[in-house]
């Protein structure tokens, strides 16, 4: 590919993340990467930071690793005079006024921001949550079984304490009422999930390719970098779910998806409703393991039981936003439970309803 050309592949992707964090509600990382794309194009510190990196696949999320990896260093304290931008560090202001400071830090951190923007992209997003509650309530409803969690991309395993949550809506509750992680008015619409659901969980536990430690300074460096600093209320979920992370331990394995679920699901156990579960992680899979995860799944829900059941609660990128599909053996029923921001909130709960008014 001609520098020319390169330079225009990287700048596509960057304008293409800058109006998806526009849209969700980042004008900080939108600001700053139009900037840099343009950056990128005359081939200034941007390119100098993301030259080699345009064929990488598109499902990499560059962009992404390019913001994480600057703001690492803004929570590193490595770079002041752009923590003064930025309201994760306690910073303000206006996006224009910290395209210089961002520029700048490019250009003295080069060689530093080349060797952190390898790094894949790692989230784990608290308030998906809420979006999965009402799928894993449907699951307890509908099989009377406590629920046998797996979590597929499972990053710290945050998500795999959901019900260490405290979830609210429209006067109602579920989960601890002390909990540090209060989740508040996540559903839009008249319709809620059975937060009647009494469900208790009795194993848990998840794979990802990188797995991290909550409860090491890098792990939760990792986690917080790659939060949009302007998104004060994504940031104090995650701080707040790495508090409870503290106090309960849940084991991540270090392995890919298919080769762990196959694992795992030799034997469906008599008395407990199996759900698998996984949050914005298809685009991170190639084809042939995408294949291998179909199929999984099909050999392990033919041996499902009435007594032994088992469920995939999907929450994966649909038309607009992210769709909660929840597919059930015996059977292999597939439905659509709900769709929801990226992030979590707000959720449009379709699915069935909570019995009570």
């Amino acid at each position: 590919m001609a520098s020319g050309e390169a330079r225009a592949a990287v700048a596509r992707r960057l304008r293409r993340q800058a109006r998806a964090c526009r849209a969700l509600g980042s004008p900080l990382y939108a600001y700053l990467l139009e900037r840099s794309a343009a950056n990128a194009e005359a081939g200034g510190p941007a390119w100098a930071v993301l030259a080699g990196h345009e064929v990488d696949p598109p499902g990499s999320a560059l962009a992404l690793r390019l913001m994480g990896a600057v703001h690492r260093l803004v929570l590193q304290g490595c770079v002041p005079s752009l923590a003064r931008h930025y309201p994760s560090a306690g910073g303000g202001g206006k996006p224009v006024d910290a395209w210089p400071v961002f520029r700048s830090t490019l250009r003295e951190h080069r060689e530093k921001l080349r060797d952190l923007v390898v790094r894949p992209v790692q989230t784990n997003e608290v308030g998906r949550s809420a979006a999965l509650l009402g799928g894993f309530l449907i699951a307890a409803r509908e099989t009377g079984f406590p629920l046998r969690m797996l979590e597929l991309g499972a990053s710290a395993g945050l998500n795999l304490r959901w019900d260490s949550y405290r979830y609210e809506a429209g006067g109602r509750g579920w989960g601890d009422p002390a909990s540090p992680v209060r989740i508040a008015e996540p559903f839009v619409g008249e319709t809620l999930p059975p937060l009647e659901t009494p469900t208790r969980v009795v194993e848990r536990g998840g794979c990802d390719p990188h797995p991290l430690d909550p409860g090491s300074e890098e792990g939760r460096l990792r986690l917080l970098s790659y939060v949009w600093a302007d998104q004060r209320e994504r940031l104090r979920l995650l701080e707040a779910a790495l508090e409870v992370a503290s106090q309960a331990t849940v084991r991540v394995a270090a392995a890919s998806a298919a080769d762990w679920l196959a694992t795992q699901l030799t034997r469906l156990h008599e008395g407990r409703s199996t759900v698998v579960f996984h949050s914005i992680l298809m685009q991170y899979l190639d084809v042939a393991e995408k294949e291998r995860l179909r199929g999984v799944f099909e050999e392990a829900g033919a041996r499902a039981s009435r007594t032994a059941p088992l469920a995939r609660l999907a929450l994966e990128p649909g038309s607009d936003e992210a769709e909660l599909r929840l597919t059930t053996w015996p059977g292999g029923t597939e439905r659509l439970l709900a769709t929801s921001g990226y992030h979590g909130r707000p959720v449009r709960w379709v699915g069935p309803a909570s019995l009570r008014p």
